[in-house]
């Protein structure tokens, strides 16, 4: 994934670029010119690890309104000549997903210049996909023309038109251009298009959906194996695994554990896989031999693998591996985080804080293990929660940590849970609104405010209702 520059966690940056709660009042306390400068820079060079899972947009538009920012900055940054040359959703996204929310403010400006770009932008789909939720409908109609005129009357144009109908992810413009009896040359071209695509999903029904292995135990696992061979090559061991358990009975488990002790790469994962959904009484030493054995493939099959157990065995098994500082230890201590008992705390925190210790904030596995501790209500985990918390540039990982602390630590509803109601994450502040205590004049004020947002989640909502007819502190 893409690594940002994160600041330090001190700093007004580094807060708005985490998404923290704390990073607005700031901002709101800094001088304008500081904060704007800061909340452009997190807009236009998009600060999160991963934006498939962590939010951010809403949370930057809150502040854009706070401040009364302008949006010249964005603007530049939507139209610059390296948006022409390669449409790159990760450069403009977040600003366009700003934008969306600021048009649903009210911002005539932000949908202007959404309207701008989807006429003319690299990115012009997810502008357009902003806009279907939030334009009228002569807004839409408008943009018609311009879009359908970036597909040229050629048969490449007319299958790229196709496929930007068949990936739309808000149907709802090209319905309204379908329609539209004022500008007929486009509308025609959208149904050609529309009864396209309903043509090709009938097509891909009837059509064979690829390559299969053959029906016997030897076919599956060297049909997992030629997937290695192919170019690109591609991973079958997990389907290879589901039609395994189609065709192999009891009389072909010798040939299954030999290929999960000697196997090559796919075959051998693809056993491992099998032989542990279907238990197998030689699973757990199958699983330590290939985790132990230097190849990626296998050494991942065999983690996931076990990471699926909760069984007796598998729980006796990972209390004694989560003691290791290797891969199997990591996902031991994972397994005890999730289905572990009291008796687990102990190894859990101790792996949470090596954890910590040797990758950092960010480590991979990380939610697993603070998810755990506050299951398992552990209070001698409050403190690297709270680093956690502070410092991970993860608002998905901050989120559980705060969901940790909840449990963890009993400072936290006079605490961290007031700074998270202005949480980026909709689960942050759902959890803030049944938590944060009544005694900080500032949590009533944002109560109020959430409850009469109109882009505020519905769950969120639901709690912040809930705590304001109740009228009752923080539990």
């Amino acid at each position: 994934m893409f690594d940002p520059d994160i600041a330090p966690s001190g700093t007004l940056l580094g807060l708005l670029q985490r998404g923290r709660g704390d990073g607005p009042l700031h901002a709101l306390a800094a001088p304008r010119a500081e904060a704007l400068a800061a909340l452009e820079q997190c807009v236009l060079r998009d600060p999160r690890l991963d934006w498939r899972v962590e939010s951010r947009s809403l949370y930057y538009a809150r502040l854009y309104s706070d401040l009364e920012g302008p949006l010249d900055g964005i603007e530049q940054h939507l139209f610059h000549p390296d948006d022409l040359i390669t449409a790159d959703e990760h450069r403009c996204g977040l600003a366009l997903s700003v934008l969306g929310h600021l048009a649903g403010y009210g911002r005539r400006d932000a949908l202007h210049l959404l309207r701008r770009y989807a006429a003319g932008g690299g990115c012009w789909e997810w502008a357009l996909d902003e806009l279907a939720v939030r334009d009228d409908e002569a807004g839409l109609r408008s943009l018609g023309s311009a879009v359908v005129a970036r597909f040229p009357h050629t048969p490449e144009g007319e299958a790229a038109l196709t496929r930007a109908v068949r990936e739309a992810y808000e149907p709802r413009p090209w319905q309204l251009w379908a329609e539209d009896t004022a500008r007929p040359v486009t509308a025609a071209r959208v149904r050609k298009a529309t009864e396209q695509v309903s043509f090709d999903r009938w097509q891909r029904q009837l059509r064979p959906a690829g390559p299969t292995p053959g029906w016997s135990v030897p076919a599956v696992l060297h049909w997992a194996q030629q997937g290695l061979a192919a170019y690109p090559a591609v991973e079958r061991d997990q389907p290879a695994a589901r039609c395994l358990a189609a065709v192999a009975g009891p009389e072909d488990r010798p040939a299954l554990l030999d290929a999960a002790l000697h196997g090559p790469s796919a075959a051998r994962a693809a056993a491992v896989r099998h032989l542990t959904d279907r238990r197998d009484p030689e699973r757990l030493d199958l699983i330590e031999a290939a985790a132990a054995s230097g190849d990626d493939l296998v050494a991942r099959a065999a983690l996931e693998s076990f990471e699926r157990l909760r069984d007796d065995d598998a729980m006796t098994r990972a209390r004694a591996w989560a003691v290791r500082t290797d891969p199997l230890g990591s996902a031991a201590a994972r397994t005890l985080a999730r289905h572990g008992g009291p008796q687990d705390a102990d190894l859990v925190l101790a792996a949470l804080r090596r954890t910590v210790q040797t990758g950092g904030s960010d480590a991979d596995g990380l939610d697993a293990l603070v998810e755990g501790v506050g299951r398992l209500a552990e209070h001698r985990a409050a403190p690297v929660l709270r680093h956690l918390y502070r410092e991970t540039t993860s608002s998905q990982l901050r989120g559980a940590a705060a969901r940790a602390l909840a449990t963890a630590d009993p400072g936290f509803a006079a605490g961290f849970a007031v700074e998270c109601l202005w949480d980026c994450e909709e689960s942050t502040r759902e959890l803030a609104a049944h938590r944060a205590t009544s005694g900080d004049v500032r949590v009533l004020a944002q109560l109020r405010r959430l409850a009469a947002d109109p882009a505020e989640e519905a769950e969120v909502q639901t709690a912040v209702r809930g705590r304001l007819s109740s009228g009752g502190p923080g539990r």
